[in-house]
């Protein structure tokens, strides 16, 4: 079970992304002895940012006895609930003027550009932008 992914997966079904030391240990629990499914799919999540660090990133922070998911942890977690970065074939009928139709396998449309990155890097900018401003 990938820990970091765990937190920010308890922290996003709270109110207001904050939950209580006691109420994340609970979950947490809940979560670490809930089989291989809960192991697999935080693995498979965290392979989307393979250099996640809630902290030192911003994606958490600690508040009053708990901690708080940031709007930038609701996006990074987004982002890796998104399409899996490798699209599957997408099964087309061809017609061949006329003939019985055939099914046929056509390779998948290219994936638009990472909203997620793009935002992010927008956001960067403006930030910067602020920074040199004052």
């Amino acid at each position: 079970m990938n820990f970091q992914v765990t937190v920010l997966k308890i922290l996003v079904a709270y109110p207001d992304g904050f939950a209580l030391m006691e109420d994340l240990k609970r979950d947490m629990a809940v979560l670490a002895t809930s089989g291989r499914d809960w192991a697999d799919r935080t693995r498979r999540l965290a392979a989307q940012v393979p250099d996640l660090d809630i902290w030192s990133q911003g994606l958490v922070e600690r508040v009053s006895g708990g901690w708080r998911l940031t709007s930038k942890g609701r996006e990074v977690l987004e982002f890796m609930e998104a399409r899996p970065a490798t699209p599957q074939p997408v099964e087309a009928v061809s017609i061949d003027h006329g003939a019985i139709p055939e099914k046929a396998l056509v390779p998948p449309l290219p994936l638009p550009a990472d909203r997620a990155k793009r935002r992010r890097e927008r956001r960067e900018a403006r930030e910067r932008a602020r920074a040199s401003a004052s």
